[in-house]
C-alpha cells in the first residue's frame, strides 16, 4: 500500500472491513493469553438484560455446496439406487442411525457423539425459491435473507445487537482465515480475525501508517473514539502475544489429510485456533471457521467421503479438547452450505448445484437425534429436492435456545421451533 493510497483511506473505510486484526498459529501455539476476568465480563455485558452467559457459537461452513444425500444417507430408498447408481454405493457401508437413514462410512467420530446424544441432524434445509448461484446462495446464508436485500450478517447483527463488542474484538472471530465471512459483518459490530500468520499484528502491509492517516483525518469525538479503538486491540494483541502456558491442546488435531483435491483451508487448525480463543478466556461469543472444496461436479464419491472424514476429525479433536478442558457444555457447533445437491448424480460420478440439505448441530446442550422431514426422492423434472424446513428456524433455535438472544431481532421474524437444542 502506497503513500497515495493512504492518503485516500477514510475511518469508514477501515471501520468497513471489520476492525480486522489476525493472529498467528505460532504465537497461539505457545499458548494463548487470559484477558483479565474484567474484559472478560465487560464482553458479557449485554446490551439488554438477560444476556449474562457463556455460551460460545462456532459456526462451520462447508463451502461449494456439500452433498446431504452423501452425507445423510437413505440407506434403504430404492429410488436412491436409480438416481444414483455410483455414488449410492455409500449407502453399503453407511453408519446406521436406526431410523433408515446412516452416516457416510467417514463419520465414525460424529458417528460416536451421535449415539451419546450430543449430535442433532436437521433434515431438509434449504429456502424458497433457491438459487444455484454459489456467490448470491452464500450471500443468502449468511445474511438470513433469500430476498437478498439485507446487508449486514446475521451472526454481525447477533453481535451488533446482544454484545459490548466496541473494544473487544475477540467477541467475533473468523478462524483460519485472512477474509471476514459475509456472515459477521456488520458496520456496528467490531470483529477480528485469527489466520495463519507467525505474529500478531493488524492484516494490511502497512496497517500502522494507515491508522496515523485515518486517526489525523478524523475530527474531534471520532477521531478519540477511534484512538480508544485502536489503543483497544492493541492491548488486546499484546496480551496475546506475551501470555504463556494458557493453552495446550488436549487432543490430536491433524490437517494431514488425504483429499482428492486439496483444499485452501486448513480446518483442524482453525478449530485449534477456536479452542485457545475459548479455554483461554478472552470473551469470545462468535467464531467462524471455513472448509472448501465441496462442489463435486465429478469423482464425487471419494472426494465427499475424504472431505467429510476430514471434517469428521476435526470436529471430534475439538470437542474432545474442550471435553478435557470441561467447557463442551458451553460450546454449540453448527454446520451449515450454500446447498445441497441434485438427486441424480452426472455423468461424470458427480452432481450439480441443488437444494435442501441436512444441518448438524453438535455439542453436549443439544437434544441429539434427527430433526424435519427428509425430502422426498420422488423429484420432479428439475432434479431437485423439496426443502421441508427453513433455515432460519435452524437460525433461530441456535440464536435463542443456545446463545440466549431475541432471534426475531435478528431474523425480522418468528419460524416454527426446530427444538434441537436444550433451554
Amino acid at each position: 500500500m502506497g503513500a497515495t493510497e493512504l492518503t485516500r483511506l477514510t475511518r469508514r473505510d477501515f471501520m468497513k472491513s471489520g476492525f480486522v486484526f489476525g493472529a498467528g498459529a505460532a504465537g497461539l501455539a505457545a499458548g494463548y493469553a487470559a484477558v483479565p476476568d474484567v474484559m472478560a465480563r465487560a464482553v458479557y455485558a449485554g446490551k439488554k438484560d438477560g444476556v449474562m452467559n457463556d455460551r460460545v457459537l462456532v459456526m462451520i461452513q462447508l463451502a461449494g455446496g456439500a452433498d446431504g444425500l452423501q452425507t445423510v444417507i437413505p440407506m434403504n430408498d430404492t429410488q436412491l439406487r436409480n438416481l444414483r447408481p455410483t455414488l449410492s454405493r455409500a449407502a453399503d457401508t453407511a453408519l446406521s442411525l436406526g431410523n433408515g437413514f446412516g452416516l457416510n462410512r467417514s463419520m465414525k467420530g460424529i458417528k460416536a457423539l451421535y449415539d451419546t446424544g450430543k449430535v442433532a441432524i436437521v433434515q431438509g434445509v434449504g429456502y424458497p425459491n433457491p438459487n444455484f448461484s454459489h456467490f448470491d446462495s452464500i450471500r443468502i446464508w449468511e445474511t438470513a435473507d433469500p430476498m437478498r436485500k439485507q446487508q449486514d450478517g446475521w451472526l454481525g447483527k447477533t453481535i451488533a445487537s446482544n454484545y459490548d463488542s466496541q473494544g473487544h474484538p475477540l467477541v467475533g472471530c473468523a478462524c483460519g482465515t485472512s477474509e471476514i465471512p459475509g456472515a459477521l459483518r456488520d458496520l456496528e459490530a467490531t470483529l477480528s480475525v485469527v489466520n495463519g500468520k507467525d505474529t500478531y499484528k493488524f492484516n494490511g502491509t502497512d496497517a500502522e501508517r494507515a491508522m496515523g492517516v485515518i486517526y489525523n483525518g478524523t475530527p474531534g469525538m471520532y477521531g478519540a473514539l477511534f484512538d480508544t479503538s485502536v489503543f483497544s486491540a492493541r492491548d488486546t494483541i499484546a496480551r496475546l502475544r506475551t501470555a504463556k502456558d494458557k493453552y495446550v491442546p488436549r487432543a490430536a488435531y491433524t490437517d494431514n489429510v488425504n483429499l482428492v483435491y486439496s483444499s485452501r483451508n486448513q480446518l483442524a487448525q482453525a478449530l485449534q485456533l477456536a479452542a485457545q480463543l475459548i479455554v483461554s478466556g478472552v470473551g469470545a461469543k462468535i467464531l467462524h471457521v471455513t472448509l472448501g472444496g465441496f462442489d463435486t461436479h465429478d469423482q464425487e464419491f471419494a472426494r465427499h467421503e475424504d472431505l467429510m472424514g476430514y471434517v469428521d476429525g476435526a470436529v471430534s479433536a475439538f470437542h474432545n479438547d474442550l471435553a478435557a478442558y470441561g467447557m463442551a457444555d458451553r460450546v454449540l457447533v453448527a454446520t451449515w452450505s450454500e446447498f445441497g445437491r441434485r438427486a441424480q448424480e452426472t455423468g461424470n460420478a458427480g452432481t450439480d448445484h441443488g437444494t435442501a440439505s441436512p444441518m448438524f448441530l453438535i455439542g453436549d446442550t443439544v437434544k441429539g437425534g434427527t430433526y424435519g422431514e427428509a425430502p422426498s426422492l420422488a423429484v420432479g423434472r428439475d432434479g431437485n429436492l423439496k426443502y421441508t424446513v427453513d433455515f432460519r428456524a435452524v437460525y433461530q433455535e441456535i440464536l435463542e435456545s443456545h446463545m440466549k438472544v431475541d432471534a426475531k431481532e435478528v431474523l425480522g421474524a418468528h419460524y416454527e421451533r426446530i427444538p434441537a437444542v436444550a433451554v
